[in-house]
């Protein structure tokens, strides 16, 4: 069961929630940013060694302690690996302070009705059993919206909920991410259905059932303040989405009660050959501007 210092810490400690979690389909895109072009691996095994070293490295660094980085997503093969011959999870938790949380899901089925559910995921409670044991305190999971359509918007949170009983049931705490696209023309209305959705589908949980929800930064300030408030929510974080770290912060900065947890925005400015001091200082600003933001709302 959840450890009642990470549930407090959780629940309500300053700063926000460090996105380490890209996996196989965003590994690429993520190494390229970080200066590492794909001939520098010639197979998945060799790519995720280069992006799990360069998830320690952050880890690793002074300024990425639970003072401002309250928690922090992990990919699987993160979770399964080891930071100085610790365990990820155990050293984020006991050497940074930073609660570990785990992606679980398994990648995005094909767009229907404007919208992408998640993929079928079979080996969850096999998954969900080993992140138990590994320390893991919460999870996370994510949908994508490409249109304000009704219907499309209500299979994504009926899926995100069913699978959050799901993970309750193994005693940690579910990160619920029905992203947004920022892109789209009907932001704004997808973002008024999808609150509706969650509304409802929140207001059936038992009242000891405690969720997170990460949700993109909306078009309209404090839209989701309602959501900040419901009982059954542990906190609500926002995700960067593509924009810029500057622009997220100024969006977050104008909706209460929200938190970060970013993770291209995060790591922006970032590269593997950058000297310690520059990497660390870079990452130091970063974290600050981000904990800055998420303080404002």
């Amino acid at each position: 069961m959840a450890n009642a210092e990470m549930t407090k810490q959780a629940s309500e400690k300053d700063g926000f929630i460090a996105a380490l979690d890209q996996s196989g389909g965003s590994t690429p895109k993520a190494l390229r940013l970080y200066g590492v072009s794909e001939d520098a691996y010639s197979n998945d095994e060799e790519m995720f060694g280069l992006i799990h070293d360069m998830r320690a490295r952050i880890i690793k660094s002074p300024a990425f302690n639970g003072d401002k980085v309250m928690g922090a997503i992990l990919f699987e093969r993160t979770m399964d690996g080891d930071i100085d011959g610790t365990p990820t999870a155990k050293y984020l938790w006991e050497e940074c302070g930073v609660v570990p949380f785990l992606k679980v899901d398994k990648g995005l089925a094909d767009e229907k009705d404007g919208v992408q559910v998640m993929k079928p995921m079979p080996d969850l409670d096999a998954l969900l059993e080993k992140a138990v044991a590994k320390g893991i305190f919460g999870t996370k999971m994510r949908s994508v919206i490409n249109a304000a359509n009704p219907a499309g918007i209500s299979a994504v949170v009926h899926q995100q909920f069913d699978v959050g009983r799901q993970i309750l049931g193994h005693g940690l705490v579910p990160i619920i991410e029905p992203e947004v696209t920022i892109s789209i023309a009907d932001k704004a209305e997808a973002e008024e259905i999808l609150l509706k959705e969650i509304k409802t589908q929140l207001d059936a949980l038992g009242a000891d059932q405690k969720v997170m929800l990460k949700l993109t930064l909306p078009e309209k300030a404090n839209l989701y303040k309602s959501l900040v408030d419901h009982p059954n929510v542990m906190r609500v974080v926002a995700l960067s989405g593509g924009y810029s770290r500057e622009e997220a912060n100024d969006r977050l900065s104008k909706n209460t009660g929200m938190i970060a947890s970013f993770s291209r925005a995060l790591t922006e400015g970032l590269s593997a050959d950058q000297a310690d001091d520059a990497f660390n200082s870079m990452l130091s600003n970063s974290i600050d501007s981000i904990c800055e933001a998420s303080r404002a709302g």
